[in-house]
This record gives structure tokens, C-alpha cells and sequence, in this order.
């Protein structure tokens, strides 16, 4: 095998340093090219589901990130306006194999850089194109350079500029959902938050957890309005919008908009899935790919996997490049496909307005627990039951 493989990733953020640790532990050297001045993630708490921390294990990397998140024992789903809990769900790992945790984004981030050779990474790198032929793939860069590859993985999140190159694909659409998230001490809630909880409401759902070993609390609130309309992760909002917005909902929803420093807003923006991720010596993961709402926290997750499998295929077949990238694209594409759609459905069902069908949504999760072997009562068992490094992962 020909370890000695130029690898160009673009893009370093989680997916792309995953990729990177997964190619490394094949024996390959891959380089990043990063279009910001320093690895730095922006953003706030992010799930990572049983199915992660089994990929994250096989590079040695999950207790690494364990040390800095937070596992909590129970996840309840809870009713938005009453406060009932609707299930409670154990979070261990007897039923998938491992158990799930959340972090901050910049935790993880310097938990995937932390290892890493520095002259591995190319900074103020910002990818512009990409152009192959039947011998070399190149990516071309802002500040007029160009480099060569034997393959080039586009990491480059969900305005890649190397799926852009490669595929005509369709324009965003706006879902008619707005999100506001924030980071608040967990001091600051009265008897502070020792559990993952995510409130269904009419029109809305509200996710809580912990993150860096509990000292903070991640909120994630949505909600269907149609008169935002600006896709950014960095326009400030101010938290009485919140209160207004919520004021019919449970009222210990309050001491977390009381908590807010700075709460960020943005539209929910949804695409529909590619049909393709590779051509020739050219292939995209994590939001390049397919990128997803946030309803299932399975944005990192799968993006993560992304990255174990496609090392796998290369590690397996790397006299035959293209057909390596292609055999990774067959392993991936079906399974991040259906979780792109299946968070687009758990969107609708967490937002339900109708009590009767909300009491009917609640009934189903119910049954499913007692009687259909769903811990969750939800449908994730397909989800979490995935192991990213197990042979099966990768298809023929």
C-alpha cells in the first residue's frame, strides 16, 4: 500500500481534523488548509449521540472528549407549556455500546487539534476551487496559490467552495423556523442542570444540556416564524424576544432567558440531500456533504463517521483511488441521507401545534418504549446502533 499519498483536506473544522486523525492512524500524512487565522470553532454546545463516541473511540479520542463535556444520566423530554415530563431515558452505554455526551464546539475542536503535527495545518488558507484530471486534482486559494493532490476531501462546511466546483446543487430553503441559542453559567439556575432535557411546545422546541464538565448550560430554543430570514450564527438578539416569545411556557423556562448574557439568532435554513459526493480524485464530508437540521444533534456526529469510514476505504483499496472515494461515498451517502431527512421530520414533530396530536406524538413514544425495544421511545435505535469503525460500515 502507497501510504506516501498526497491528501489535501479542506477545511479544519471537526469533520476535517477527524479525517485527518482517522487517515493518520492508516499510516497516511494528509495536510489541512484552514481559510481561518487559527482553528477556532464558533458556536456553542453540540450532542454528540452513542453512534459518535463509538467512532471517536476507535481513534483513541473519546475519553479526551469525555474530559471535557459532560454525560449526564437521564434525558427527558418534556412538555413545553405544562412542564410534565413526557419519558425519561437512561443515557449509558448497556443499550448501544457507548454512552452519549455533549461538549462545546471549541472543547472538541482543540480536542481533534491537540495531537495533531502543526506542520500539518495550513492557516489563512481559503479554498476557492478545485480541478482534477486524470493524474493530479488541484485546489486553488484566495491569495492566488495552488497546490497539487492525489486526493482532495472537501471539509469545507456548508457553503463549500469544493462541492461548488464539483456539483450544481439546489439553493437553501428556508424552513419558517428561527433559532436562538446561548451559553449561561450553570450557577445561575437554581439547583443548577444535572440532566439533558428538550422541551416540545406548540410551534417550538427548547433544548438544554450541560457542557464543559458541567460548568455551563447550552440552550438551544426554536420556533416557527416567518419574518427572520438572515442565516447567520453571530447575530446578536436580545433576550427579551425570548421572553415574549415563550411567555406562555413553563415558567422555569424563565430562569434561563433571565441567565443570558448574549443570546444569537438565526433562520433555520434546510437542504435537500445530494445524490453524489465524489468525482474522480475529488470527494466532500460533514456539512459539505450534507448538511442538516439540528434536530437530532447528529451534525457532528455524522460528520465524524464521515471521516472514519472514508480513511477505512482509502486504507483499503489506495491502487485505485477514485475507486476508493466512490466506495466511501456508497458506505456513507444512504445513512447520512436518512438522517438528513429524518431530522427534517423530528423538526416537524417536535413543533406540533394540535394537543390532540401532540398527546398522540407523546402516546407513541410511550409504546414504542414498553413494547418495541426503543429506549428512547423516539425511532434513533437505527441511529445509534451504528458503529463507523466496524467492517460492516464499509460496503463492498
Amino acid at each position: 500500500m502507497d501510504r506516501t499519498l498526497r491528501i489535501a483536506i479542506i477545511g479544519g473544522g471537526i469533520g476535517g481534523l477527524t479525517a485527518a486523525h482517522a487517515l493518520r492512524r492508516k499510516g497516511f500524512e494528509p495536510v489541512i488548509y484552514e481559510a481561518a487565522p487559527e482553528l477556532k470553532e464558533i458556536g456553542a454546545g453540540v450532542a454528540l449521540g452513542p453512534n459518535t463516541m463509538k467512532a471517536l473511540r476507535s481513534l483513541d479520542l473519546e475519553q479526551p472528549v469525555r474530559d471535557v463535556g459532560w454525560s449526564s444520566e437521564f434525558q427527558f423530554l418534556r412538555d413545553g407549556v405544562t412542564g410534565n415530563i413526557i419519558t425519561r431515558t437512561r443515557r449509558d452505554d448497556r443499550q448501544y455500546g457507548a454512552a452519549a455526551c455533549t461538549v462545546h464546539r471549541a472543547d472538541l475542536l482543540d480536542v481533534l487539534s491537540a495531537d495533531l503535527p502543526k506542520d500539518l495545518v495550513k492557516l489563512s488558507a481559503r479554498c476557492i476551487s478545485v480541478q482534477q484530471d486524470d493524474r493530479v486534482a488541484s485546489a486553488q486559494f484566495k491569495d492566488g496559490t495552488e497546490i497539487e493532490a492525489d486526493i482532495i476531501i472537501g471539509a469545507d462546511g456548508i457553503h463549500s467552495a469544493v462541492r461548488a466546483s464539483l456539483f450544481e446543487t439546489a439553493a437553501p430553503r428556508f424552513t419558517g423556523k428561527v433559532s436562538w441559542r446561548f451559553l449561561i453559567p450553570s450557577a445561575a439556575i437554581p439547583g443548577g442542570v444535572t440532566a439533558n432535557t428538550t422541551w416540545l411546545g406548540p410551534h417550538g422546541a427548547i433544548v438544554v444540556f450541560p457542557v464543559r464538565r458541567g460548568e455551563l448550560v447550552n440552550v438551544n430554543c426554536h420556533h416557527e416564524d416567518d419574518s427572520w430570514t438572515e442565516e447567520s450564527w453571530t447575530r446578536e438578539s436580545d433576550k427579551a424576544e425570548l421572553f415574549e416569545t415563550y411567555k406562555d411556557w413553563a415558567p422555569e423556562l424563565r430562569h434561563y432567558f433571565a441567565a443570558i448574557n448574549k443570546p444569537y439568532k438565526w433562520a433555520v435554513y434546510d437542504r435537500d440531500p445530494i445524490q453524489q459526493w465524489t468525482k474522480g480524485r475529488i470527494t466532500i464530508l460533514g456539512d459539505a456533504a450534507h448538511p442538516m437540521l439540528s434536530y437530532l444533534g447528529q451534525g457532528a456526529g455524522q460528520a465524524i463517521e464521515d471521516g472514519v469510514v472514508m480513511a477505512a476505504a482509502l486504507a483499503a483499496q489506495t491502487d485505485d483511488l477514485p475507486a476508493a472515494l466512490k466506495r466511501y461515498e456508497r458506505s456513507r451517502l444512504p445513512r447520512a441521507s436518512r438522517v438528513v431527512l429524518a431530522s427534517r421530520a423530528r423538526g416537524e414533530e417536535n413543533h406540533l401545534v394540535s394537543r390532540w396530536a401532540a398527546l398522540k406524538r407523546n402516546a407513541m413514544i410511550d409504546l414504542r418504549k414498553r413494547f418495541a425495544g426503543d429506549p428512547s421511545g423516539r425511532g434513533n435505535t437505527w441511529i445509534f446502533d451504528y458503529d463507523a469503525s466496524s467492517p460492516e460500515a464499509l460496503v463492498a
